[in-house]
């Protein structure tokens, strides 16, 4: 039977084969790679990217930005910490000559009216001056003094340090906790 013949499978292979080659469609480029939060700037040696908790996902660029932002901005704080916490022993304001150096400093009068004071300062500047800008980089605001040194290299210094601090200050006042002695004291400094 001559119809069996012609819508024969092998029949059908035989004549597409014949036709000429339609124009193939332009490769569409490929999507760009997910975030990768060890390819930014702080997974450097020894450590690499140290996030042993898996709070940084792979493709979430906006929780990593706000992770980033907030460990700039403990970073900050514990270096002024730290730097505070030597000065206080041997610079004190005027009307606060009786106030102890260190954390008991913050529960004797007047002291503690200056802490509240300083929380309070802080929390407007968190809220309402230093906010982000979506469009920078996590820490960025701007470059105030002029210094034209926000770059690769002074990014990478300043998380450094940041880290370094916050170990400083906790430990700091890990050791004013338990020996009463301030962080010029804990050195053995006059």
């Amino acid at each position: 039977d001559w119809s069996l013949y012609t819508e024969s499978p092998l029949r059908a292979a035989a004549s597409e084969a014949a036709k000429p080659a339609a124009k193939a469609e332009p490769a569409t480029p490929p999507p760009p790679p997910p975030f990768d939060p060890a390819k930014q700037i702080g997974a450097m040696e020894p450590l690499g990217y140290f996030d042993p908790l898996g709070f940084s996902k792979v493709g979430d660029k906006e929780g990593f930005r706000n992770l980033r932002a907030a460990e700039l901005k403990h970073g900050r704080v514990a270096m002024m910490a730290a730097v505070g916490g030597l000065v206080q022993h041997y610079i004190q304001l005027p009307g606060f000559g009786d106030v102890p150096a260190g954390l008991s400093a913050v529960t004797t009068d007047p002291a503690n009216f200056g802490f509240l004071l300083l929380f309070i300062l802080s929390g407007i500047l968190e809220l309402a001056v230093w906010t982000q800008d979506p469009n920078a980089e996590p820490g960025n605001f701007g470059d105030p003094l002029g210094f034209n040194m926000y770059d690769k290299d002074m990014r990478t210094k300043e998380l450094n340090n940041g880290r370094f601090a916050m170990f400083a200050a906790a430990g700091i006042i890990a050791a004013d906790l338990a020996t009463g002695k301030d962080a010029a004291e804990q050195l053995g400094l006059p």
